[in-house]
C-alpha cells in the first residue's frame, strides 16, 4: 500500500462522470464541454441551453476521461501519491503539437491545470517516472507524452526530437549513423522532455554537464497558448526557465540535442575502496586530469554486509586501439585485487541497466514506493556528510537500490535553475532506494530524507529536482536563492494563470 506523506496538496472531488473526447467519441458517451461552475465535464444533453458549459475544441488526437485512463495517470514511479487525490480530470493524447496549443488555450480560459506525463518505462510498465508526485495534476489535464514520440531529424551534430522520445530511442537511432548524445541518463527509458525539464545527469557530466546543457533549442507552448522557439540567445529567459525549471513556464514539445561521434567500445573499470577518504582522493584526481570519458561511482554495502565501501566506476572509450590499462590505473590506490575490468561495446554500457531492471522487477522492488534523496554536495564538506550517512543508513535503507556518489565540475552546469553549491567541484549524492516489498517504514525513510537534506543544506548543498523531500514554499525560495526572483518573473510572464505542473509545489 502506498504512503501519502504530504497533506498540503488539496484533493479534488471525485469526478461525477468520465468520458472520451475527440477521436474516441464513438466508443463512449461523448462530452462536449466543461462546466465552469460545477467543474465537471458535460454531455450534449447537459450542455443544451446551459451557458456555463464551454464547448471542447476540435482535436486530431483524443481527450480521454474514462476511469481506466485517469486512474493510470494518477500514479507515478514513486507510488507515494497514488490514487484518487492525484487523478486528473482528463488525459490528452495529442495528435500533434496543434492539439497541445488548443488544450492549453482551452485550459487557461477555463481555469484548468495542465501537466505533461512522460510515460516512460519498458514493456507494460509505462508510467510517469517522477517519484514524488511531481507530474501529477489533480483535477486537471494530463498530457500523455507518448503522443509526441517522433524523432524529427538526425543531423551531423544534432538531433531534433519530440519531447516524448526516450533517450533509449534516440541513442539507438543515432548509433545507426555513428553518433550519440554526449550526455545520457543511466536509465534510458525516460522522455527527453521530462529529463531536460529537471536537468538530467549521467556519467559524462564532468565533461558535458547535465543533459539539459546539451540542448541547443526548444520548441515550447507557453501559458498564453503560443508555440515559440527558445535558445540561449533567443528568448533566453524562457530557455533558462524551461531547462531545469520543473515544467513551470510551458510545455516543451521539441528539442534540438547535441550529438557527437559515438565510440565503438569502452573499457569499464570498477575500482573498490574501503574508506571514503581514499575514494575522494582518487575520484578528484581522475576528475582533475580527465583521463576517463565516463566517471561515476557508488557507496555500496561490503560483500559481507557488515558496513560500507565505495566503488569508482570509470570508463575509457575507443574505436580500434584499446587504452593502456596500466597507465590509466598506475597512481590509483584502490583495492586492486577486487578490481573488475570489462571491455564492452558502447551500446552495451549505455543500456547496462536493462538487466538490473529485470532483476528489480523479478524481486518486486520495481513496484514499491521510492523515497529517493537526490542532492549536490560541496566537495569540501562531502567527507563529513558521508561519514554521517554511513551511520544513518544500513542495508534495509537501500532494499534493492543503490547510492550514486561521484564528483564533477560545477562550471559545466550552464542552466541557472540547476542550482549548484558554491564550489568548483561538487558531488552527486543520489540515494535511489528500491525498498523491499512490504517495507513498513516508508514514512520513516521520507523523514530521514528531510533530516539528511537539512544537514546537507547546512553544509552548502543543493537538492536535485528528482527525489522525495517534503518542501515548503519557503524551502524552495531558499533553494533557488538569488535565482528565485528571476524564476518568479518567468513564471508570471510565461504562465500568468499559474496552470502548469502544480505537482512540483514550487509556488504553492
Amino acid at each position: 500500500m502506498s504512503s501519502t506523506p504530504r497533506t498540503d496538496v488539496g484533493a479534488s472531488a471525485e469526478p461525477s462522470r468520465r468520458r472520451v473526447l475527440g477521436g474516441m467519441a464513438a466508443t463512449a458517451v461523448a462530452v462536449v464541454g466543461w462546466n465552469v461552475v460545477d467543474q465537471t465535464w458535460a454531455t450534449a444533453a447537459e450542455a443544451a441551453g446551459n451557458p456555463n458549459v464551454v464547448p471542447v475544441p476540435g482535436l486530431t488526437g483524443t481527450l480521454e476521461t474514462t476511469p481506466a485512463t485517469v486512474d493510470a495517470f494518477a500514479n507515478d514511479f514513486g507510488h507515494l501519491f497514488d490514487g484518487a487525490p492525484s487523478k486528473p480530470w482528463a488525459v490528452l493524447r495529442p495528435g500533434g503539437v496543434e492539439d497541445i496549443v488548443t488544450i492549453v488555450n482551452y485550459a487557461r480560459a477555463n481555469g484548468i491545470k495542465v501537466a505533461v506525463n512522460g510515460q516512460g518505462g519498458t514493456g507494460d510498465d509505462i508510467e510517469s517516472h517522477s517519484v514524488y508526485g511531481q507530474a501529477r495534476v489533480p483535477g486537471g489535464i494530463s498530457i500523455d507524452a507518448k503522443g509526441m514520440s517522433r524523432i524529427v531529424s538526425i543531423g551531423g551534430d544534432h538531433a531534433v526530437v519530440e519531447a516524448g522520445v526516450t533517450w533509449g530511442q534516440l541513442t539507438d537511432a543515432t548509433l545507426q549513423v555513428g553518433k550519440t548524445p554526449p550526455a545520457l541518463p543511466d536509465y534510458l527509458y525516460i522522455s527527453v522532455g521530462g529529463t531536460i525539464s529537471i536537468g538530467g545527469i549521467g556519467g559524462t557530466v564532468q565533461r558535458y554537464g547535465l543533459l539539459c546543457d546539451t540542448v541547443q533549442s526548444i520548441d515550447i507552448v507557453t501559458g498564453d497558448g503560443r508555440l515559440v522557439t527558445a535558445t540561449a540567445s533567443v528568448r533566453a529567459d524562457l530557455f533558462n526557465a524551461a531547462l531545469s525549471g520543473g515544467g513551470q513556464v510551458g510545455i516543451i514539445v521539441r528539442a534540438k540535442v547535441k550529438l557527437i561521434p559515438a565510440p565503438q567500445r569502452a573499457v569499464i573499470f570498477s575500482l573498490y575502496y574501503n574508506t571514503v577518504e581514499q575514494y575522494l582522493i582518487d575520484s578528484e584526481r581522475v576528475l582533475a586530469d580527465g583521463r576517463f570519458e565516463v566517471h561515476a561511482g557508488e557507496m555500496q554495502r561490503t560483500p559481507d554486509n557488515s558496513g560500507w565501501r565505495y566503488k569508482l566506476e570509470v570508463g575509457a572509450t575507443y574505436n580500434t586501439t584499446p587504452p593502456n590499462r596500466t597507465r590509466l590505473l598506475c597512481d590509483l590506490k584502490d583495492v586492486r585485487s577486487e578490481a573488475v575490468i570489462e571491455d564492452v561495446t558502447y551500446r552495451a554500457y549505455m543500456f547496462r541497466l536493462d538487466a538490473y531492471e529485470a532483476y528489480l522487477k523479478e524481486g518486486g522492488h520495481w513496484y514499491t514506493p521510492k523515497p529517493w534523496l537526490s542532492m549536490f554536495l560541496p566537495a569540501s564538506k562531502t567527507k563529513a556528510f558521508m561519514k554521517r550517512v554511513e551511520q544513518e543508513l544500513d542495508a534495509s535503507s537501500l532494499g534493492g537500490g543503490f547510492l550514486l556518489f561521484y564528483p564533477f565540475f560545477s562550471s559545466k552546469i550552464k542552466r541557472p535553475l540547476a542550482v549548484m553549491p558554491n564550489e568548483s567541484v561538487v558531488y552527486l549524492f543520489d540515494l535511489l532506494r528500491f525498498p523491499n516489498p512490504g517495507e513498513p517504514n516508508i514514512q520513516g525513510m521520507i523523514d530521514q530524507n528531510r533530516r539528511l537534506y537539512d544537514i546537507a543544506v547546512g553544509l552548502g548543498a543543493k537538492r536535485y529536482l528528482v527525489g522525495s523531500i517534503p518542501m515548503s514554499g519557503a524551502d524552495w525560495k531558499k533553494h533557488f536563492g538569488t535565482r528565485w526572483s528571476g524564476f518568479v518573473n518567468a513564471k508570471r510572464k510565461y504562465d500568468p494563470n499559474s496552470m502548469f505542473t502544480p505537482g512540483q509545489g514550487f509556488f504553492a
